[in-house]
């Protein structure tokens, strides 16, 4: 394992961490950010906007790239107070990862990024954590948000399928935004998965969440498959009419989201939520839904819940 402070694309404060397969980066002068991640000399999974490289300070919100953590429901300007000021970074002694802060922002909240390597090559634990320094109780939900490059196609596993006349009652929905369109050709609905791939030919939004009770998401792209993991809570509330998984694009990148229930968080309290994260090379990427079955839902499988 490598830790290690680096100059990456203007910042000069950013980190690398790397077990010898897989890259991350992660800006310490805004975000937090894990601005890069992929397999060592591979392209990065995540999308970058080289426009706003390097930049730092200011009002305005930023897209940066690379993944990012919100609070959710979405709204503005709340969800878009920019984050565009150094943070605290604290590494492990062990040198397996690190904890970067960011200032307490106008709402009174205080968010934090935690990576922590392992436990098998290609995985990393990423801990999202957010402190209420306000004077009242908020309510929200963490909003775990990966800005994928775009060319790739994200895979989200439906919930089990069952029979007629077996099974009567309805077992899970799909959301839809008002500006979601089901005949894109970029959606591909299988028996087992949806499929949406993020092409740079088509610019027109779109969006759709799902509860997913097996508890990962995963985007193949430049011949690798990377997986997000987290452990759902059948019991709890949930915004977005019941949406733990949302996927998003827009031609410029494609957004693989998980979202955590909904809590209530009291003045001096601090709420977690951890997603886990595995790296494969040699993966290619699935246009049906039995490739979907064959490639990436084994992998997803071997994949640690968080």
């Amino acid at each position: 394992m490598t830790l290690e402070r680096i100059t990456y694309n203007g910042w000069p404060n950013c980190w690398h961490l790397t077990d010898g397969g897989l890259d991350l980066i992660v800006t310490a002068d805004v975000g937090p950010r894990v601005i890069r991640c992929g397999w060592q000399s591979r392209p990065n999974l995540f999308v970058e906007f080289p426009a706003h490289a390097g930049q730092t300070g200011g009002d305005e919100w930023r897209l940066y790239g690379g993944h990012r953590f919100w609070l959710a429901p979405e709204a503005k300007p709340r969800t878009y107070l920019p984050d565009n000021a150094p943070l605290q970074v604290t590494p492990a002694p062990d040198g397996s990862g690190l904890t970067l802060a960011q200032p307490t922002d106008a709402t009174g909240l205080q968010k934090d990024l935690t990576l922590a390597l392992g436990p098998r090559p290609g995985q990393v634990r990423v801990t999202h954590g957010v402190r209420n320094h306000g004077l009242w109780p908020v309510e929200l939900a963490p909003w775990a948000l990966s800005a994928m490059a775009p060319g790739g196609v994200a895979v989200l596993p439906l919930p089990p399928r069952g029979a007629h006349p077996t099974h009567l009652l309805p077992s899970s929905a799909l959301i839809l935004w008002p500006y979601t369109d089901l005949s894109d050709p970029r959606w591909t609905f299988g028996r087992r998965h949806v499929l949406l791939r993020g092409d740079p030919a088509f610019s027109a939004p779109q969006k759709l969440g799902l509860s997913v009770p097996d508890g990962w998401a995963a985007y193949a792209v430049h011949d690798t498959l990377f997986v997000k993991r987290f452990t759902p809570n059948p019991t709890a509330a949930y915004l977005d009419l019941g949406s733990q998984v949302e996927v998003f694009t827009d031609g410029l990148m494609l957004e693989l989201e998980t979202v955590g229930p909904v809590a209530r968080l009291d003045p001096g309290e601090r709420l977690t939520y951890t997603e886990q994260w595995a790296v494969f090379p040699d993966v290619p990427r699935p246009l049906t839904d039995a490739e979907a079955a064959e490639h990436i839902a084994p992998r997803a499988a071997q994949t640690p819940l968080s």
